[in-house]
């Protein structure tokens, strides 16, 4: 019986034993598995799903969205040369991006470049994170927008720029002007980090800096032959507003996607990124009606594209009210940009570009402090202040875009000779005389 009994409890001591070793081996199992966890779940797979769907979203804006919507405007004898200008763009600022763009645009560096430690992206591997992401997903990410911001510029000076000349101006100007204003705003340099100002989504560096610079580049290289003199209607508005729209979904994506995460601040960009399309598109259907008469089917893809644009640097800062006041402001303005201040000053920008993505970043960047929301003004600054903070990186834009973009210009002038091409080429059409191509037979 005592025999029993200690067998019994020897086997209740095993048992016990047994349990308190398994429990404290699942407890060392859990820590490591704690780890391990954590370690995974620093990458969230849905914003990761997110950012992947934002960053194809983005690509779509310049192919399709762009090219459609820039080679509808243009005369037929030129559609295919504005087509492959996205095109290239897309080849070109996707490699240049991986070489370097990246590195000097978010690299450590200074308050104005960041450094060369990850030139071909060195040093990022599929396990790098940044913040809820893969880091090569924030790299695409960010390089659709430096695809489809030189691309914006070709609208201000298309039918007339020669192909190569094109190429090599839009890859001085990412190194020269893009990169450095994405580094200064979104990658820890001088305007973001040290003046304070909020461009969430490219207000600054994407529309302004393009923007300007396209204004610039259309002066430089003259007006089209006979323009004020020719009608130079677009030739296909349907593929217009097939642009436009492509223009409007892609958004989503540029704006929402910014935040890099799938969560509230997204949705909230997300909402205000259309409402100020729709109110745009809205008030510019009405000013035009009132004002000459009729409501036109351009003239609400602009007011469309103006919106969003306007809404770029303040998607995350204010509220669905502050939205329409910016789509109220940007329907206004641009529109005057368009009919009152390119007529009264003559430059011949071909597809408005200034007067939508320069004078609507503009307005953009400023109405960003005028209708921040109270839960986005940063500690310790008062609305005043930030409204001085955005004026200030609006001026700093314009100027820095402007004389760079003109540096830029003279010096590929000085090296490759005229940028334009000649009078016959230019009757001919870029489609034939640069590509040999035609797009309609």
């Amino acid at each position: 019986m005592h025999i029993g009994i200690r067998n019994s409890l020897g086997a209740l001591a095993f048992v016990a034993l047994l349990l308190l070793s398994q429990a404290a081996f699942g407890q060392e199992v859990a820590a490591v598995g704690e780890v391990v966890v954590a370690e995974v779940e620093a990458v969230d797979t849905g914003d990761t799903a997110w950012m992947l769907t934002s960053t194809a979203l983005v690509l779509m804006m310049t192919l399709p969205g762009l090219a459609l919507f820039y080679g509808g405007l243009v005369r037929s004898k030129n559609v295919l040369s504005v087509l492959v200008q996205c095109l290239i763009s897309a080849g070109l600022m996707g490699v240049l991006w991986i070489v370097a763009g990246y590195s000097l645009a978010f690299g450590e560096g200074n308050r104005f470049i960041g450094d060369t430690s990850m030139l071909m992206l060195s040093g990022i591997t599929p396990e790098s994170v940044s913040g809820t992401i893969p880091t090569y997903v924030f790299v695409m990410f960010q390089g659709m927008f430096a695809i489809i911001t030189p691309a914006l510029m070709l609208g201000a000076f298309a039918e007339r720029m020669r192909f190569v000349p094109y190429m090599a101006f839009i890859t001085l100007w990412l190194f020269v002007v893009y990169v450095p204003l994405a580094h200064m705003v979104w990658g820890g340099g001088w305007i973001g980090a040290q003046l304070g100002a909020l461009d969430f989504a490219g207000g600054l560096v994407v529309h302004m800096s393009s923007g300007f610079s396209a204004l610039i580049a259309a002066i430089f290289l003259g007006k089209r032959k006979g323009f004020g003199v020719l009608p130079m209607p677009p030739h296909s508005v349907p593929l217009t507003v097939i642009g436009a729209g492509l223009l409007w979904v892609g958004w989503f994506g540029f704006n929402a996607g910014s935040e890099l995460a799938a969560d509230g601040t997204a949705g909230l960009a997300f909402l205000t990124t259309n409402t100020a399309a729709a109110t745009t598109t809205l008030f510019w259907v009405l000013i035009e009606k009132a004002h000459r008469g009729k409501a036109t089917v351009l003239g609400a893809a602009t007011g469309a594209v103006a919106g969003l644009v306007a809404i770029t640097p303040a998607c995350a800062f204010v509220g669905p009210a502050g939205a329409i006041g910016i789509g109220i402001g940007a329907a206004a303005i641009c529109y005057a940009a368009l009919t009152i201040l390119k007529p009264a000053l003559g430059y011949d920008d071909s597809l408005d570009v200034f007067g939508v993505h320069g004078v609507g970043g503009t307005w953009g960047a400023i109405a960003t402090g005028l209708f921040i929301a109270d839960f986005a003004i940063p500690d310790g600054v008062s609305r005043g202040e930030q409204i001085v903070k955005q004026l200030a990186s609006v001026g700093f834009t314009a100027v820095f875009a402007c004389v760079f973009t003109i540096a830029i210009l003279v010096l590929l002038r000085a090296v490759m000779g005229d940028l334009r091409v000649d009078e016959e080429a230019e009757s001919m059409g870029l489609d034939q005389a640069e590509h040999s191509e035609s797009a309609y037979t």
